[in-house]
């Protein structure tokens, strides 16, 4: 590829996707660099997504090794790969994805994420972490931020029967078709930090709930220093505590954060794969756009619940 055409065997290979989104959108994505960290259910879906969309390079990042969790959720992980043995998650993950599109370059980058500088995040043009602590959202968010080019920035959380996603755009600009003509439009993201340090009592009445119980649960593994997903049935007293408190301090009716909603976080922590399917798909799509500069783009979160069966767009931001 001499980087500005696509060659014969890239053009063969995705003509039908070629047929959908043009070939201008279609070499952008063939040039582009992904970072995915943290690989269980949810990010492995989106993984193979854009893998058969045909980016240019994927880099994995997740040291963590084999367990009966991942085992459950990751479909990337062999058969007979045996608990705490053999490669890291990223290490099997990397074997099994190079399968699916050899075109694409597919590599791991060992470390811990928060080892990881603002020049290290410079060769990617999309960055998406998964499963990480709220202290790493802001952090890494911020370091891409602090880059003189613009890198995308994504979170994805599935946890039980439902899940989450956060897009960082900063300023984008896109084209949109109406009637007969293509107009350019921009958009102003703020940042992770700057979205959740919105005040509740100024967000709209009918945000979706799962909006403040996923705030609830990840403040209060940050205060606890667990890990996502390190909370069970014993911890529910704790977090209904906390959720007063915070209620209490945004002037924030109780109602709006069931009960109910915080045990199932609190108590189901493993990824349910049909939602870890629909959440890698969404998250997928929205890649795509935010490299081609084709679609609308989500702004800024995406909550999915079984329950309902619903996806729901909230644009949680003072711009």
């Amino acid at each position: 590829m001499n980087g500005e055409e696509l060659t014969e065997q890239e053009t063969a290979l995705y003509d039908r996707q070629i047929r959908v989104w043009g070939v201008d959108a279609q070499r952008r994505l063939s040039k582009s660099h992904v970072f995915v960290s943290g690989l269980k259910g949810t990010a492995v879906e989106f993984c193979k997504n854009i893998v058969l969309a045909g980016v240019g390079s994927l880099t994995l990042n997740d040291d963590n090794p084999v367990t009966e969790d991942a085992l459950a959720a990751n479909f990337l992980i062999p058969l007979d790969e045996k608990m705490g043995g053999g490669g890291s998650l990223a290490e099997l993950c990397c074997d099994s994805l190079k399968d699916f599109n050899p075109m694409v370059h597919v590599s791991v980058e060992k470390g811990d994420l928060s080892s990881f500088d603002v020049s290290f995040f410079e060769k990617f043009d999309v960055v998406v972490i998964s499963c990480c602590s709220l202290a790493a959202k802001k952090s890494v968010n911020e370091k891409c931020r602090k880059l003189s080019k613009r890198v995308a920035f994504y979170t994805v959380d599935c946890r039980d029967s439902c899940g989450e996603i956060f897009v960082d755009l900063q300023k984008y600009s896109y084209a949109q078709k109406k009637a007969d003509e293509t107009v350019e439009c921009q958009l102003q993201y703020p940042s992770f930090e700057e979205a959740i340090a919105i005040p509740w009592r100024s967000l709209p009445k009918k945000l979706a709930k799962l909006y403040y119980a996923m705030r609830v649960v990840e403040r209060f593994e940050d205060v606890e220093k667990r890990k996502p997903g390190e909370t069970s049935i014993e911890d529910l007293p704790s977090v209904l505590k906390l959720r007063n408190e915070l209620c209490l301090a945004h002037s924030l009716n109780e109602s709006q954060v069931p009960d109910s909603l915080l045990e199932r976080l609190v108590v189901s922590t493993r990824e349910f794969p049909p939602v870890s399917a629909i959440l890698g798909g969404i998250l997928g799509q929205e890649v795509i756009k935010a490299i081609s500069g084709k679609g609308d783009p989500l702004k800024n979160f995406f909550f999915f619940d079984s329950v309902d069966g619903k996806g729901v767009i909230e644009d949680i931001s003072t711009f």
